[in-house]
Parts: structure tokens; C-alpha cells; sequence
């Protein structure tokens, strides 16, 4: 692992290189825009005019002395275009996309005609490809997002059609989007030019970590554009992919729909696990519905659109007990609670939206949009977790923006203030004592019971300001600039294991334990809270320059910087710099140097070194916008979620504490070793003895922690190829992309002579060893690395309403690797630093395909199918299988299993007579067509030392869902 002196080095000349070029070359861009920009060739000094044919929306540019002519901002919709020579044309423009249209040639398209003839103008609207871009990119129109098959109506499922992007749901329902080797925390959203990220927890989005709510109403988007790499400067906080997606609006006529799907126990198929003998089928159900609604306030000059939709759930889930055991060899009060083996897990959600919008003459045009999202679930029940120690969750998001766009011959400015406040609230589902029950060492869970563990509240509000300047007077350049301030309060609250959870040998007793974990306050204040105001700035600047009719370069760099109070003043508590210094960490021999975590409160500062320069090209062979040579190179940084820095303070008020009990088959001594008495069982004579001293683990974040980043390479090939007469798009691209400085935590104990490891073995850590009087010593620091190189191909020939069919094909090779056995929380603790660990293959499918069709079929049906199949992703595991304990080290095995899903769906829509436009829908969506079964979870105990190999490591033990599932819909729209 390089040194970090040396990598902070290496950012600052790359930076430096890039912006230097961005100097001698051009200038600037436009802020995560979902605008439209329309350009091309049409007579000198004409006027060319553009106008939304569902909104009235209309902008114009004259035409320069080159003939050149360039029209930005534009709402993705349907336009009719009039000026130059080429008369008018109808044309349909996508989510941020830069379309190309030369007017030097008359043109046969549709008329515009009144709104009574709007759908089918529509329809058989000209779609302009975007092909002259460097970005790797792909839209998903709204046509997909209507048509394929699809269970949770979550908008952000159809980005797994893109090479490189994984949509994945977990075994308790949860969805997560990443793309590459990266974690789902390094993608961004931005919806209508604002992003949506979550600042304190993982997952990317903010209200998407443990969730199986939808981050959006479905209804009200309209399309989204996915970028894997090569994104422009205007996109911020965010180290793998972009997605841009835009809302819907209201038009010039009055529309509505009203849907409601449903499956239900009897509509889905039994899983392996509720095949086996005496297992019976959980009671499962799953309704969603809602209603949207726009129109004009005002037509041609304002209007209105309004969004509901809800979910309801009932989840089956699996429990598969640990370490090999079966439901006849629990106590009595396990195998009553395990019941047949199933259970069902509930969650519902309610989604609002509402926009406003006016156009103010051809100079202005305003937004006004509102979102609340409303979640409560069950969860955390599963594997060897049963009911009762279940969490109840209760997730909330408000976000209300206003967008001012002004447009002045040469000049756009796009300019938002907005609000955000985003929660996320886990309790214990029954506030008792937890029960563990583990086969020996109480690291080794057979099964749990009681009180849960998780009690926090955690998440983000506040305002913010961006505004963007688009500037296309200079000849052959839009030079966009932008800059972007937020003020976030970002607040946590942990109190885990506020449940005190006690851990029985089965060997031994059910009724003295061997172990207790527990929370409970440090001082007479204490709560875990920690709340800190936030200050976020960026600034970027973006040329994109038309060198000439074949090349274009696309130059940009952005700086962004962030305070964090909570962080930069925090003041090591003198008690715990004391132990610090004189622990064994301090030793020479450790490799630790204590003072890089101890803070005075003024040694650290907000790491401002975040230049992210930005290259990318492409190059038209012929000049007609069909075979395109693209690339790029660039930087981008995310931001250290605040889950992570807080721990260094809420451990501090709210500590996590261990103790073991001296018991016959485990004797124990030493400050966490305690004689048994229940009395230990009231949580309150828990806290007198950890106000007593000893046992509690100290957070420590090193003074100085940079920003996490991903610097990533690409090259490529765009075609538009003709087959059976029929235009297709095939995309081939290989991109190499590394991410460095994610954080991790260490394990800072070291044993008497300043070690890690006993002599000649690799196992155990030091754990609360040598940092006295407190227990274990846990240090945060920039660590995680990744790599990836990828082959990335796409063929398409896009849906259209002339020929009635679409096909889409997206492959993806990987090959990854990263730094360390981590694959979630970062927690590092077996190895005295990260280069211990040696490298892992990461965290992506070696081969990844998603195909999907769309055919309007016979008796005015329409009929989508889609099929995914992925390679294993490896699962890292310790391997203590060996002669000795000592000789625990990590390693990886990769599953036999491969994810296989194959989905269909079919569409009918029926016209009520005299229904005055009214038309009733019907849809059948057969997910999982043939039942293949995909796996949520292995069996990843090898075995202990001088055992024989566990009989069931490697096999799978829970299913993720759905099983094949039938799913009815209805709905109604006007």
C-alpha cells in the first residue's frame, strides 16, 4: 500500500496536469443538468425556434456567421423545430442528452396540430441519438420503465439494462444500485439537477440503506440517464456512477392514472426451503398502488402534476440455524419460537410528489417541486435471528425545491435553493435482554432470541444553493460554470445494545452465560448524540469545445470542500490520550503512532486538496454521427459518510462494553473477566459496573483523513449499424477504475512487547489487550482500495412506435480486486494494518448479461421480457480450519451458484366507449418464469481447528427473493 504522503502527492500532479491543460485549451459546465441541449447547422442569421408541444414551452438562437447553432436548458420532451432552410421537424429529446439536428434540408415531419392530436405527434416524434458524446452513458426512457417486467416499482431497477450497473435485493427485500467494484455508497442521483445523497449512511441515496421502500414514485418520472464514467464536472459526491434522472410535468391537457398491483401467498411458488419436509409456505403478500395526476393551471404558461403511491408488505423469510445444528437440538423456548421455520415481515410506505411549473415568457421558467417519502418495516429477521429480536424501523425524507432558469441571448442560468431532512429510526422490536446461544467460544451463534441490538436515529436536513451558468456566444464552445453551497445538519444518535445481549454456551449452562455485550452511557449525560453543522462548497468550470465537425473535447475540473465540526474540534478526552501514550500501541515495535489520533482540537482541518479534473473526447470518423471513436480520463471524489467520523464522539457519551463470566468450561481473569450473578441481568447494575471502569472500546479518527476518490480511464467505440433495416446502436468500451482512501477501522490493542500476534501465528488479535483502563482501542483511518478493469458492451435498437419492437442487450466483464475481506460495515480488525490482508478478488460478478425486449404484439397487446445472469460474487471468509487457532486467517471462496432470473410481462389497454378519453389497463408481469432459485446466504464456517471441514460450508442457507411470482395489475387513466 502506498504511503499516504505519497498518494496525496500523486493527486495533487494529476490535478495539476489536467487543470492545466483546462487552462491552455478552453474553459467550463452545467450542474447535474437534466436539460436538454439541441444544436447543429442551419442557414446564417436565421432564427431557430424550439417548442415543447405538450407545454408550450418555446426558446430561440440565431443562427451565427458559421452557421452554427446551439439551444441548451430544454426539458426532455417532444419539440417542434422551425428555422433555417430545413422548415420544421419534430423531434423527441432525452434526459441531459446533447442532440445534433442540421436544418440546412427541408424536412417531411408530422404537423404539431392542436392537443387533441398530441399523442399521436408524439408518437411519431424523430428520435435523435447522442452519439458525439464521450460520456459512458445510457438512457432509460419512459418507454422501458412502462413496459418491462418489474416487481418493487422502483424506478432505479431498470439501471441494471446498463453494462456495469448491479440492482441487487437482499433477503430481507433491500435494494441497493451500484456500479463497478465500488459499494452502493459511491453512486449519486440527481433528480431534476439536485442530487440525493445521503450524507450519514450508506447505500448512495439518501433513505435507501436497509430499506425496501422506493427512493421515488415511479409515476413521476419521466426518464433517467445512467453515466458509468466519464461525467462532466457538474457531478459532485459521488465516485462510481451518476444517475440523472427528470420528473414529470404537467401539460397543456388535462391527464390522470390510477394503478393497483398486487401478488399474494397462493401467486408465487414455494422456495427450496419451504419445500423441505415439514417446512410450510410463509404468508406472504404484496399491494401497491396510487394515483397521478397534471394538467394545465394556465396553458402554454403554467401547470401542475401531482404523484401518490403506496406499498404494503408481507415478506417471507427463512431461518437457518448456525454452525450445522437442526430445531430438535434448541431449548425448548427456541424451538417454540422457530416455529414451521418461516416468518413474515411487514413494511409499508407512502410517496408524495408535487410540481409546479411556469414559463414566463421566453426568458423564464420556474419549478417548484416537493417530495415526502414514509416508511415503518419489521426487519433484521432471518438466518439465525429469530422474531423477537426483530427491529422496527421507521424511515422519512421531505425535499422541497425551487428552480429558476434564465435565458438571455447567448447565456442560460440555472439556478436552485432547496431543503432536504432525511431520517432513518431503528428500535428493538421487544426492549428485553437479548439471548445468543453459541456452540462454545460466544462468537459462534448457533441462534438468537430477545431483545434486537439497533437503536439509532440517524440523518440529515438542511438547505442549499446552486447555480449553474451555461455561456455559448464563443464559436464552437459551451463554456459551462457552477457553484453549489450547502449548510447540512447531520445528526446521529446510537444507543446499540441499549438490550444487553447474553450469550449461553450450549455445552455448558442455559442459564449462566459465558459473555455479555452491552451499551451504556460513559457519563451521566451520556445519549450518543452527536450533531454537527456541516458546510459544503464546489465550484467547477466546463468547456465543451466542437474542435470541428468530427472532434470534440470536453475539458473540466472541479473543486469541492466540506467542513465538519464535529470532527475538526473534537478534543481527545484527557483520560483517554493518557491510556493512549501509555499503551502498548505506543511502543516502538507497534507501527501505531498514537499522536495521529490524538486531537487538541486544533491539529485537524477540512481536507481541501479535492481538485477532480476532468478529460473526455470524441471523435466522428465520417462526420455523420455513426461511428464515433470516445474516451476519458478523470477524478472524482465522494465525501467520508458521517457514520463513520461520529463514532469517535457518540462512543465517548454512549459506550459498547464486554465482559466475560468465569464459568467451568470458560475460566477467565483480568478486569473483563466477572464472577456471575443475575443480578447482572437488570441492565441498570450493567451501567454501575462500566461506570467502574474497564471494558469500553475508544473510537479514535486520525487526524488526518482525506476525502475518498476514484480516478477512471475508458476507451470506445459507438456504432449506429444497420441490420434488416432497422438502425442499432452497438457500444463496446473498456475502462480501468481504481478507488482509493475509503475509510476503515483498526484494531490499535497491541500485546506487551507491542505485537499483534502471538508468536508464529495469525490469530487471535489483541483484543483489550494493553490499554488499560479501557478496552479495545478502534482507529479510523484511509485504507480501502479497489480496482477494475471492464469490457462494457451494449447493442440496441431502441423501441419506436413505427415498428412496434425494441431490444436491448448489455454485457459486462470484471475484473476486480480490493484491498481487504471487507464487504459492508469497514471494520479491519484481524490484521495489524490493511496491507495484512494482501488483496481479494472484489466485490463484482466476473460476467454480468441483461437482455430485455419489447414487442407490441397481436389484439393490441404489449409484451416485455427481460433475462439476468451473473457469475458468483466471492464471499470472504476466516478459515480457522487448520491445526491450531492460531493460524485463523481470511481467504475467499466463490459460490457455484449464479444468479438466473428470467422475467415476462403483457399489457392491454382498453378504450371506454364514451368513456370521453377514458381508457382501463390491464397487466400480468411473471417473474422468475421458472423458479430458479438465487441465494441470499452460505454457510461460511469451514470449521475450527483439528476439526474435520464443516460438511455444510459453502452451501447456501436463504433465498433471495421472489420465487416465481404472478402479479395482477390494474389501472385506469385519462
Amino acid at each position: 500500500m502506498t504511503k499516504k504522503n505519497t498518494k496525496r502527492y500523486n493527486r495533487s500532479l494529476l490535478s495539476c496536469a489536467l487543470a492545466t491543460c483546462l487552462v491552455l485549451g478552453a474553459t467550463p459546465a452545467m450542474a447535474q443538468s437534466t436539460a436538454a441541449t439541441l444544436r447543429g447547422q442551419a442557414t446564417a442569421g436565421a432564427t431557430v425556434t424550439v417548442t415543447n408541444v405538450e407545454t408550450g414551452l418555446s426558446r430561440n438562437a440565431t443562427v451565427n456567421a458559421n452557421g452554427g447553432y446551439a439551444i441548451p436548458g430544454l426539458p426532455p420532451g417532444t419539440y417542434r423545430v422551425e428555422g433555417g432552410a430545413g422548415g420544421a421537424r419534430t423531434i423527441t429529446l432525452a434526459v441531459g442528452q446533447v442532440a445534433t439536428v442540421d436544418l440546412g434540408q427541408a424536412a417531411t415531419a408530422p404537423a404539431t396540430g392542436d392537443v387533441t392530436t398530441l399523442e399521436r405527434v408524439v408518437a411519431s416524434a424523430e428520435f435523435v441519438p447522442e452519439t458525439r458524446t464521450s460520456e459512458v452513458a445510457t438512457y432509460v426512457s419512459a418507454k422501458q420503465i412502462e413496459a418491462l417486467p418489474q416487481g418493487t416499482r422502483n424506478f432505479l431497477a431498470f439501471a441494471d439494462t446498463v453494462p456495469g450497473m448491479v440492482f441487487s435485493q437482499d433477503g430481507n427485500g433491500n435494494t441497493r444500485l451500484r456500479s463497478g467494484a465500488q459499494t452502493a455508497s459511491a453512486i449519486n442521483v440527481f433528480i431534476d439537477g439536485v442530487g440525493q445523497k445521503n450524507y450519514v449512511l450508506p447505500g448512495g441515496i439518501a433513505g435507501q440503506d436497509s430499506s425496501r421502500g422506493n427512493p421515488f414514485p415511479q409515476s413521476a418520472i419521466g426518464e433517467y440517464k445512467v453515466i458509468t464514467q466519464n461525467y462532466k464536472a457538474e457531478f459532485d459526491q459521488l465516485s462510481s456512477a451518476a444517475i440523472v434522472a427528470v420528473t414529470r410535468s404537467g401539460s397543456n391537457k388535462f391527464t390522470g392514472d390510477v394503478f393497483w398491483d398486487a401478488t399474494k401467498t397462493q401467486w408465487r411458488s414455494k422456495s427450496e426451503y419451504e419445500s423441505l419436509p415439514g417446512a410450510t409456505k410463509a404468508v406472504s403478500e404484496e399491494k401497491q398502488y396510487g394515483v397521478s395526476i397534471g394538467g394545465p393551471i394556465k396553458r402554454d404558461v403554467a401547470h401542475f402534476f401531482v404523484a401518490y403511491e403506496a406499498k404494503s408488505y408481507q415478506s417471507p423469510t427463512t431461518f437457518s440455524l448456525g454452525r450445522g445444528y437442526n430445531i430438535g437440538q434448541l431449548p425448548s423456548s427456541f424451538k417454540d419460537e422457530y416455529g414451521s421455520g418461516n416468518f413474515t415481515k411487514p413494511f409499508d410506505e407512502d410517496l408524495y410528489f408535487v410540481k409546479l411549473d411556469l414559463n414566463a415568457g421566453m426568458d423564464h421558467y420556474f419549478e417548484l417541486t416537493t417530495k415526502v417519502r414514509k416508511e415503518s418495516e419489521t426487519t433484521d429477521i432471518g438466518g439465525n435471528r429469530l422474531p423477537s429480536a426483530a427491529t422496527d424501523n421507521i424511515n422519512q425524507e421531505t425535499r422541497v425545491d425551487l428552480r429558476w432558469q434564465w435565458t438571455q441571448q447567448n447565456w442560460l442560468n440555472d439556478a436552485h435553493i432547496g431543503y432536504e431532512k432525511s431520517f432513518w429510526s431503528p428500535r428493538p422490536h421487544e426492549f428485553s435482554n437479548g439471548t445468543w446461544l453459541a456452540d462454545g467460544n460466544w462468537w459462534d451463534t448457533i441462534a438468537r432470541r430477545g431483545g434486537g441490538d439497533n437503536y439509532q436515529d440517524k440523518g440529515q436536513k438542511g438547505w442549499a444553493i446552486q447555480d449553474d451558468l451555461t455561456w455559448f456566444g464563443w464559436e464552437g464552445h459551451t463554456v459551462k460554470m457552477g457553484v453549489k453551497y450547502k449548510a447540512i445538519t447531520v445528526d446521529t444518535l446510537e444507543q446499540n445494545k441499549f438490550n444487553p445481549q447474553f450469550y449461553y454456551d450450549i455445552h455448558e449452562s442455559l442459564v449462566v452465560p459465558t459473555h455479555v455485550e452491552f451499551g451504556a452511557p460513559v457519563s451521566a449525560l451520556g445519549d450518543g448524540t452527536v450533531s454537527s453543522s456541516n458546510k459544503q462548497f464546489g465550484l467547477y468550470i466546463q468547456d465543451d469545445w466542437e474542435v470541428n465537425d468530427k472532434l470534440i473535447v470536453n475539458l473540466g475540473v472541479r473543486w469541492d470542500y466540506e467542513r465538519t465540526p464535529s470532527y475538526e474540534n473534537f478534543v481527545t478526552p484527557t483520560n483517554v490520550a493518557a491510556a493512549m501514550r501509555a499503551s502498548n500501541a505506543a511502543l516502538p515495535a507497534s507501527g501505531v503512532n498514537v499522536e495521529d489520533y490524538i486531537s487538541t482540537g486544533n491539529n485537524r482541518s477540512a481536507d481541501k486538496n479535492n481538485w477532480a479534473p476532468r478529460l473526455g473526447f470524441s471523435y466522428d470518423l465520417q462526420g455523420d454521427q455513426r461511428h464515433v471513436i470516445f474516451g476519458g480520463a478523470g477524478r472524482s471524489y465522494d465525501r467520508n459518510l458521517f457514520d463513520y467520523l461520529q463514532n469517535e464522539v457518540s462512543k465517548g457519551s454512549w459506550g459498547s462494553f464486554g465482559f466475560d463470566f468465569n464459568t467451568a468450561m470458560h475460566p477467565c481473569s483480568g478486569g473483563n473477566c466477572l464472577a456471575w450473578t443475575s443480578a447482572y441481568l437488570d441492565r441498570q447494575n450493567l451501567w454501575a459496573r462500566a461506570a467502574a471502569g474497564g471494558g469500553r472500546e475508544v473510537y479514535l479518527n486520525n487526524n488526518n483523513l482525506v476525502v475518498p476518490y476514484s480516478d477512471q480511464f475508458s476507451l470506445g467505440m459507438r456504432n449506429i449499424v444497420e441490420m434488416a433495416g432497422h438502425d442499432w446502436t452497438i457500444e463496446s468500451t473498456i475502462s480501468h477504475v481504481t478507488s482509493h482512501d475509503g475509510i476503515a477501522f483498526l484494531l490499535g490493542n497491541r500485546r506487551a512487547d507491542g505485537s499483534f500476534f502471538p508468536p508464529g501465528a495469525t490469530d487471535p488479535p489483541p483484543w483489550g489487550q494493553g490499554f488499560a483502563p479501557f478496552g479495545n482501542m478502534i482507529l479510523a483511518e484511509n485504507a480501502l482500495e479497489t480496482r477494475a478493469n471492464s469490457f462494457l458492451l451494449r447493442i440496441e435498437k431502441p423501441y419506436d412506435h413505427a415498428t412496434g419492437w425494441g431490444v436491448n442487450v448489455a454485457y459486462t466483464y470484471t475484473d476486480s480486486e480490493q484491498n481487504s475481506p471487507i464487504n459492508g460495515w469497514p471494520g479491519a480488525f484481524n490484521m495489524p494494518t490493511i496491507d495484512g490482508y494482501g488483496w481479494f478478488d472484489g466485490q463484482a460478478s466476473k460476467h454480468r448479461l441483461v437482455t430485455t425486449g419489447i414487442y407490441d404484439g397481436p389484439w393490441g397487446l404489449t409484451l416485455s421480457a427481460k433475462l439476468t445472469y451473473a457469475t458468483a460474487q466471492p464471499r470472504y471468509v476466516q478459515d480457522c480450519n487448520e491445526t491450531s487457532w492460531s493460524l485463523c486467517h481470511f481467504t475467499f471462496y466463490v459460490p457455484n451458484d449464479h444468479f438466473k432470473q428470467f422475467d415476462l410481462a403483457a399489457n392491454k389497454e382498453f378504450t371506454i366507449p364514451g368513456g370521453g378519453g377514458f381508457r382501463f389497463r390491464l397487466r400480468a408481469d411473471l417473474l422468475n418464469v421458472f423458479n430458479w432459485s438465487n441465494y441470499a446466504g452460505y454457510d461460511d464456517w469451514m470449521g475450527g481447528a483439528n476439526e474435520p471441514m464443516n460438511a455444510n460450508f459453502g452451501k447456501p442457507n436463504s433465498i433471495s427473493l421472489p420465487t416465481r411470482t404472478f402479479k395482477l395489475s390494474v389501472g385506469f387513466s385519462w
